[in-house]
This record gives structure tokens, sequence and C-alpha cells, in this order.
């Protein structure tokens, strides 16, 4: 299946943290959010289970029976508990409980989260939360909530997406848990969520959002690639199949950063509104009609040929294409840095551990304290 963002790049929503302030939105989140942590069960509990679902409550379970109970259960258990062991002790992540507990849900996500942005420039639309600052997103646990707050947006002119997120990091407040359907990803897929998150929860910098995505997004992305290289050899499917995904997902990042390029452009050419409207809705129709003509053969995985067929229909927008700018938008930077430090993951972890919030730019600290 596509995944428009990466699972590795599933939104900082913090929603676990918002029962600890006032108002409607944090008050109504955090609830749901406490309410999942509290029908959370011990992964103990998960991998002894040998014949019935677990309960995600004391009451009403919302989901059908989870299939598969016993030796898929502790299959599951094995892999996150290994993945765990592996980025704490290997990578040098911050020792804590996050994944340990379990939380049976009827959907394939955690919450959806509403981005927005400028309709004729990309300027990002920001929200300001206590603790963490400002977020260029904001997630709901209702869907329906997420499309009223797009509504309201639209109404002020602006570019809007919606999307569904399936983990996000609370930064060490709460145990984070896993999840139900986490049990079908794959052991890379798996790794590097597991590792994106736990990178949130060792290094995270005020208002920084940008650098805490593309920091998270490049550890999680590279601890996963290590990780199955260690578990299963770098000569195996499993391995091969990273660089069939992660070159489909380059190729794509690639396309969307042409159509960025041309629309930038566009936007600073000094247009009126009403012509740059125009002009962007053409050139966005022209870059999808190229897609879907050029782009079959690029592609090595059936997922992303899958995808183009439906592309066309996809209503793009510059708050979608913000989102790439906010993950993708200088990868580069990372993986040289990486490189010319020699390729140490942990080192490069516990560089990024020694970075203070303040004004002076994160990525010059992270270049200093490796040595450059």
């Amino acid at each position: 299946m596509i995944k428009y963002i990466p699972i590795a790049a599933a939104a900082l929503i913090l929603l676990g943290l918002s029962i600890l302030f006032s108002g409607c939105y944090t008050l109504k989140q955090g609830a749901v959010m406490l309410g999942y942590l509290g029908r959370a069960v011990p992964l103990d509990s998960l991998a002894a289970d040998t014949g019935s679902a677990l309960p995600p409550d004391g009451s009403e379970k919302p989901g059908g029976e989870m299939p598969e109970a016993g030796g898929e259960n502790r299959r599951f258990v094995e892999r996150v508990r290994d993945i765990r062991r592996f980025a704490m002790e290997e990578l040098g992540l911050k020792e804590s409980a996050n994944y340990t507990r379990y939380v049976e849900l009827d959907r394939s996500y955690i919450a959806a989260v509403v981005s927005a942005a400028a309709q004729d420039s990309f300027t990002r639309y920001e929200w300001w939360f206590p603790v963490v600052g400002k977020v260029p997103y904001k997630g709901f646990f209702n869907v329906e909530d997420a499309r009223k707050e797009r509504d309201k947006l639209r109404k002020k002119g602006l570019d809007v997406w919606v999307r569904q997120v399936d983990a996000f990091s609370t930064l060490g407040w709460f145990k984070d848990p896993l999840y139900s359907y986490m049990r079908d990803y794959s052991d890379y897929q798996l790794a590097d969520l597991l590792i994106h998150e736990l990178l949130h929860a060792t290094v995270y910098l005020k208002d920084r959002s940008q650098f805490n995505e593309e920091l998270a997004e490049f550890v999680g992305t590279e601890g996963a690639r290590i990780y199955i290289e260690k578990k299963y050899g770098g000569d195996s499917p499993q391995y091969r199949e990273i660089f069939d995904s992660e070159a489909d997902s380059a190729v794509y990042i690639g396309f969307l950063h042409e159509l960025i390029g041309e629309l930038d452009g566009l936007y600073k050419s000094g247009l009126d509104r009403e012509e740059t409207l125009a002009r962007k809705e053409e050139i966005i129709r022209l870059n999808k009609e190229r897609f879907v003509r050029d782009y079959e053969g690029r592609f090595r995985s059936e997922s992303y040929r899958d995808f183009i067929r439906r592309f066309a229909e996809l209503p793009v927008n510059n708050a979608y294409l913000e989102l790439y700018r906010l993950y993708f938008a200088d990868n580069r930077f990372y993986r040289d840095l990486y490189e010319r430090s020699g390729g140490d993951l942990p080192k490069f972890i516990a560089a990024a551990k020694t970075l203070k919030k303040g004004r002076e730019d994160p990525k010059r600290q992270l270049e200093r304290a490796l040595g450059f």
C-alpha cells in the first residue's frame, strides 16, 4: 500500500499531553488519549494469550475478535521487543517503557491530522501548544472533528489536507503504546516506525518542528535498514526489499519536488493573486497528466504502480505538498553529515542528544557536535 507520508514520518501530535491544559480541544483529545492508555495491556499479557482477543477495556469491545491469537501474538511481541532492544541498547535511544503495552483498535490508524498552507505560497499554517510550541499540524481522534477543522480553515482561504497517522510520541510524558494494526507491519516498517518515534522521545527541540521531523525521518529509516541487515543479512530478500521501497519513494518525492519548485517560482513571480491561482491549477493538472503518462515504468513495486492510476483524482494542493517540504526538504544534509562523520548511527544519535533549544540553528549544532 502506498504511503503518502511514510510510516516513519507519523506526526508528532502529542495529544497525550493535552489533558494537562485547558480548552475544549485539548480536554477532548486528552480524554480520548487517556482512555486508550487506560485500556492498554502489557505485552506479557498479549504473549500469554492463547485463545481469545484481548479486551480493549473492562466493558464493551469496539472491534472484532483479534485474529490468530497465541503464536501470532507471541511473534509480534518478540518482534517488538527485539526492535526496542536494538533501538535502546545498540543505537543509544532513550531507555523508556514506550511500546511495552498494547491497545486493540477497530481501525488502521490512531488519529486524523489536519495540515494547512496559504493558497498562493508555501507559507504553512501553525498551531501553538504548551510544552511543544508551534507545530504545523493538529490531530483529532475523531475524523469528523478533523473535517470540521478542515472546513473552518478553508473558510479562511487556506489549502487544507487531512491524513491518517499510525503513531505519535508523547515525549516521555506517557508510555506510548502499540496498536493492533501494527501487527500486520513488516519487520522493516515496524522498526522504521518505532525507531522514528523513540527518536522523538530522545531528541526534541521546541519550535523546531521541521528539524525534529527531518532528523526522526532520517534516523528511523537508517536505523531500520541497519536492523534488517543485522537480522537477515545484506543478501536477504527482506534487505533487498528495502531498496525497492526506498527507490520508489525517492522517485515519487523527486516528482513532487519538481512540482513544488515550479509552483514556488510561480508564487514568487509577482503575478496578482487571481492569475497566480489560475496558473497554479493549470500547473498541477499538467503535472498530474505527466505523472500518469510517464512514471509507471520508473517504479519497482506494485503499490506505487497502482497508485499512478489513482493519482489523477488526488486533490493535490499546497498543504499536501508542504508536508513533503516539511519531512523531506533537506534529507541530503543528514545523509551527507552521517557519511562524513563515519556512518556510525549510535555516534550520530549521541551527537543529536547534545543539542540545546535556542536560537542557534540545530543543524549547525549537530555539525559541531560531530566535529565539523
